[in-house]
């Protein structure tokens, strides 16, 4: 008889077992990897250039390192992988590409309605039964959070703290949500977290508490450096 937990085979591959470090080593995604960052490297300079390269860089950790196959076992890996996707690769990204991002408030609510939406049940457990949904979600959360992030940096500093503080407040309530749910309700992982001496309600929690916590700090830094450029010693030479 066939376990479960094999019927679930997402783009990272089957859950590994405990102890096991496994890379991803799909060539299109490492030559995509390399074609991208080549392209930064010739095409950009100075800081847009660091930054893309970092962005990159984790990118790189969230789909290449043992990291993409732990979240095939635990949804707590996955949050922290999408985490890196939307609070860390995607500022960077933001901050390399030329041009001005608009439409703040929109970004704002798109990027949490994203963030929410692949969140649900139905929808996470169709994007780890499909590599088409699965590029999906990935495409569409590193997307929106990049326009958000874009559209905060360029707008005014008021504007930008009250967007991360909302996006803090989205990414801190869907924590919450997680941590004090009775039950686990992520169907890919009832059997896969065992291994790692986890029940599915508890790497849930673990999960959620990464969001309400570290992920949600990571816009309230953002809001309060923002305020400090609004607050700080320049600030009156600027209004003057």
């Amino acid at each position: 008889m066939v376990s479960p937990a094999l019927t679930w085979v997402p783009y990272c591959g089957p859950a590994p077992d405990f102890g096991e470090w496994r890379w991803n080593l799909d060539p299109v995604l490492f030559l995509l990897l390399v074609a991208v960052t080549a392209v930064i490297g010739l095409r950009l300079q100075g800081q847009r250039r660091a930054l893309g390269l970092a962005a990159m860089a984790v990118l790189a950790i969230g789909f290449v390192s043992p990291l993409c196959a732990l979240s095939s076992a635990l949804f707590s890996a996955r949050t922290v992988h999408h985490v890196l996707l939307v609070a860390v690769a995607a500022p960077l990204l933001a901050g390399a590409l030329p041009g001005r991002f608009r439409g703040l408030v929109l970004a704002t609510a798109t990027q949490a309605l994203v963030f929410w939406g692949w969140h649900a049940p139905a929808a996470y457990a169709a994007a780890l039964s499909s590599d088409l949904v699965y590029w999906i979600m990935q495409a569409s959360l590193l997307a929106s959070a990049v326009w958000f992030w874009g559209a905060a940096r360029a707008a005014s500093a008021p504007a930008a703290v009250v967007a991360l503080l909302a996006a803090m407040l989205a990414m801190g309530l869907l924590g919450a949500v997680l941590t004090f749910a009775g039950q686990a309700v992520y169907e890919p992982h009832a059997y896969s977290t065992l291994a790692w001496g986890l029940t599915p309600l508890e790497d849930q929690q673990a999960a959620g508490l990464i969001m309400w916590a570290p992920a949600a700090a990571l816009y309230l830094a953002a809001a309060l450096w923002r305020l400090g450029g609004l607050l700080g010693p320049d600030a009156e030479a600027r209004t003057a």
